[in-house]
């Protein structure tokens, strides 16, 4: 502990170090001595999303267009930290809105969802933060997102059962009020080829 009885004036790497020699490895062996470092920075990495904002990730972005129909961006990769057992999940997010006299920058989507994933998360709370990121940055006509994905912290560990994927979804709008809204951008979530 620090000078104050306080684990927050501990440098991460000692706490990583101590965690090491908890689990009965000898922190000083050759290939354990940068490990407390690398660990720091890969937390760190992984986390990112803590030192992130919407607002400005989104920045002027924002464009007014007269678009009507329906603007969705699919198998955006995602990769996260399950907080319960700080293990990986990781799988696609699509997202998809229908304008009302506003539209997003098409990279900015991906960004929401680093902003989100990259922290210690549970799927369900992920994906409704990302439909309610874009709801408020946009003020459209509706919102949905649905998230795939594998969690290492079932497949490793307890159950073990590796092909196992869990999806979430989150709607806003008319894409929670209209079944035919909603069943378009379900289409577009699942059909492998929509060009073409």
């Amino acid at each position: 502990m620090g000078r104050d009885g306080r684990l927050s004036d501990v440098p991460f790497e000692e706490l990583v170090a101590e965690m090491i020699t908890r689990l009965g490895e000898d922190v000083t062996r050759e290939g354990l001595v940068k490990t407390p470092e690398r660990v720091a920075k890969s937390l760190t990495w992984l986390t990112r999303g803590y030192r992130l904002d919407v607002d400005q990730v989104i920045g002027d972005a924002i464009f007014t267009e007269d678009h009507r129909g329906m603007v969705v961006v699919k198998d955006i990769e995602m990769y996260s930290l399950c907080e319960h057992h700080m293990l990986p999940f990781f799988g696609k997010v699509h997202i998809g809105y229908i304008p009302n006299g506003k539209i997003l920058g098409l990279s900015k989507l991906p960004r929401i969802v680093e902003v989100f994933s990259r922290r210690l998360q549970v799927q369900e709370r992920m994906t409704e933060q990302i439909a309610e990121a874009v709801w408020n940055a946009l003020d459209p006509l509706g919102v949905g997102v649905v998230c795939e994905a594998y969690h290492l912290c079932m497949m490793m560990r307890g159950v073990e059962k590796q092909n196992s994927k869990t999806l979430t979804s989150a709607m806003r709008g008319t894409f929670l009020q209209d079944q035919r809204t909603r069943e378009e951008f379900l289409r577009f979530c699942w059909t492998s080829n929509v060009v073409g």
